[in-house]
Formats: structure tokens, C-alpha cells, sequence
């Protein structure tokens, strides 16, 4: 069993544990997955389907905040084939892990944000709200669940 008290990780060191932790969940339902050196375009590595199916994943980690967003410049909302690989952290627990697809930015909501910052010096980009109230939508989202719809 892994350490948990993640509060003990900076920043980068959650989002690098959060990234090996999605390519090992990934892996173990047999896709094979390819990691790229650079991360310059929002995504943080392809996954292959035993059926010939491309994948490209972000991996976004979470432990005290309860948003967090992708620039729209870096994460198409277009393609089926785009998705967020969330892991909500607590000390203690393994992380839950959801999978998202970017489509599911076509239609904001509570839970689904858009935001475009016209005027201001924020970049426009799209965010996931992660309320108490919102977490209920995103239960369907389960990594699990996800993946074997995809297989």
C-alpha cells in the first residue's frame, strides 16, 4: 500500500504520482499506453484500445481545492476522442478516480464550466466545479465505469 498522507507532496509531486497512477489504471485493463516527454499541448499521454482506438488523456489532481480547469487554446471540446483522467485526493485513502470526456464541455452546468474572462488577463478556459452539491453529477464519470463503455 502507497503512502497517503498526500498533503506531504508539493504540487508537482501530486500531479506526477497522479499522472503514473492514471497509466497504471489505464494498463491494467490492457490498454497499451504511450507517454510523450512534453506536455506543451494539454495532453499528458495516448492510450490504445485493443481495438486500434486512440485516446489522448490529461491528468488533473486534486487535494484542497475544489476547481480545476484546462485552457481552451490546449483542450478540444470537439473531439470524442479527449479525455480528463480527475483523482481526487484525501490523506488516507487512495485516490477516486473519474474519467471524463472533453465532449462533455459542450453543455456547461453547475458542474461543467465555461469561462472566457473577456477583458481580464485570465486565458479562457474550461473548469470543473467540484462542490459538494456537483459531485453527485460527477459519479458517472467513475474511471471504471468509463473505460468499460469503452471497451
Amino acid at each position: 500500500m502507497p503512502n497517503t498522507t498526500w498533503s506531504k507532496l508539493n504540487s508537482l509531486q501530486l500531479g506526477r504520482y497522479a499522472e503514473y497512477y492514471s497509466k497504471m489504471e489505464f494498463a491494467s485493463y490492457g490498454f497499451e499506453v504511450y507517454t510523450s516527454e512534453l506536455d506543451d499541448h494539454g495532453i499528458d499521454f495516448i492510450v490504445k484500445t485493443k481495438a486500434g482506438l486512440f485516446l489522448e488523456i490529461q491528468v488533473k489532481s486534486i487535494l484542497k481545492t475544489k476547481y480545476v480547469y484546462m485552457q481552451k487554446e490546449k483542450w478540444n471540446i470537439e473531439s470524442p476522442t479527449t479525455y480528463l483522467s480527475l483523482l481526487l485526493f484525501e490523506d488516507g485513502k487512495l485516490p477516486e478516480a473519474y474519467l471524463i470526456p472533453a465532449t462533455a464541455w459542450k453543455n456547461p452546468n453547475s458542474l461543467f464550466c465555461d469561462k472566457d474572462y473577456e477583458g481580464l488577463k485570465s486565458k479562457p478556459e474550461y473548469g470543473l466545479n467540484l462542490s459538494k452539491k456537483n459531485m453527485q453529477q460527477l459519479q458517472i464519470y467513475k474511471l471504471e465505469d468509463v473505460i468499460m463503455s469503452i471497451l
